[in-house]
């Protein structure tokens, strides 16, 4: 993009524009902000055809990391141009995944529902760009928009997980209020805990996980699959419970998987409070009060955690993204400032005062060498 290498990196920061990108199974959402203020945004479907400014490119991605790679860049093209027409440059890219990620190197290590395995996905975003770009687990990056309200809120934020219910299901686990990433960048993976052994086959491999029965896809294909007639959106099943059979079986399959698995967190972690954000979340309490209660009998012996709706909301991983995306531009141009600091320390000191020509009296430069302060 043109767009990329405009400006210093402290013009950047100033002035340039930061692209969020949220990949979720089913769709790709993104927006590009200048400081707090949103240009535009986007969303593309995550695994289906998308148009492309740059037909090659897009063949290139489709190759290297299939749909949902060429689906990413789409979305960053369309962005970039966006803030390239308002007359911001592209400052730094802040992208979330589900999947095991290593966020220190970038590199997508396994996303199932994406088929994305070793994807060196900062590196090749980075490389197309020209920016730095911030990769990392979407309900991590959720987690850190969550955070940031409760603590604006004065909420709890020492002890907790955060979960949110998407097309897939995973955690953020907060410790002594700090997010745990794990060894292999795998923590929070409830999603895929077995609750139901030699249950419903599931993408990764194993049977019976929380996500099959409560992601809102597979919340959708359960009700589908048991003749369920609405033709629309897991948020039409779900308001539907009340008054379709179907629709209320399915739904208490899901809650009873997910405090399942909310229970297993809670024996080993003891968190003073579970958030349900995601798109479901949005349910409020038509899935939080069964959720307590089914959570609180699995317990039983010991108290159950606080059960809470996000205050983030459902664009809390876009959020994230945002913040991921102005820490990187931020720090990239904290950099270049100590580089050029350091360079202006160390160089040569000026020649000697010399006399003039025509035997006029030597001069010298008296005032002290000025000296860039790195802040």
């Amino acid at each position: 993009m043109s767009a990329a290498g405009t400006g210093s990196h402290g013009g950047r920061e100033a002035s340039g524009a930061v692209v969020a990108v949220d990949v979720g199974g089913t769709t790709v959402k993104g927006m590009v902000r200048v400081g707090d203020v949103v240009l535009d945004r986007a969303v593309v479907p995550t695994l289906a055809p998308v148009a492309a400014t740059d037909a090659h490119a897009a063949a290139t991605d489709a190759a290297v990391g299939g749909p949902a790679l060429a689906a990413v860049t789409a979305v960053v093209d369309r962005l970039a141009a966006a803030a390239a027409a308002a007359g911001h440059p592209l400052a730094a890219i802040g992208l979330c995944t589900p999947g095991v990620v290593d966020a220190e190197t970038g590199t997508v290590v396994v996303a199932v529902n994406l088929d994305w395995h070793d994807l060196p996905l900062a590196g090749l975003l980075r490389d197309r760009y020209g920016v730095p770009v911030a990769v990392a687990h979407d309900a991590r990056a959720a987690a850190t928009a969550e955070i940031a309200a409760r603590t604006a809120a004065g909420r709890d934020v020492a002890e907790l997980v955060f979960i949110p219910i998407g097309t897939g299901v995973s955690a953020s686990l907060v410790v002594d209020g700090r997010l745990v990433v794990g060894a292999a960048g795998g923590a929070g993976e409830v999603g895929h805990v077995c609750v139901r052994p030699g249950g419903e086959p599931c993408t990764c491999g194993q049977r019976g996980c929380v996500e099959v029965y409560a992601s809102a896809r597979n919340i959708r294909r359960r009700y589908r699959a048991a003749g369920g007639t609405i033709d629309g959106a897991t948020e039409e099943i779900v308001a539907a419970v009340d008054a379709d059979p179907v629709a209320a079986a399915v739904w208490a399959d899901a809650v009873d998987a997910l405090a399942a698995g909310i229970a297993i967190l809670s024996a080993v972690l003891d968190p003073a409070v579970v958030v349900v954000g995601g798109g479901l979340g949005e349910s409020g309490e038509r899935l939080l009060a069964p959720l307590r209660a089914a959570v609180d009998a699995r317990l039983g012996w010991r108290p159950a955690p606080r059960i809470e709706q996000s205050l983030a909301g459902a664009g809390a991983g876009l959020a994230g993204a945002a913040l991921l995306a102005r820490t990187a531009a931020q720090s990239t141009a904290a950099q270049s400032t100590a580089a050029q600091s350091t360079a202006a320390q160390s160089a040569p000191a000026p020649p000697a005062a010399t006399t003039a020509a025509h035997g006029a009296e030597p001069t010298t430069d008296t005032a002290p060498p000025r000296t860039r302060r790195t802040p």
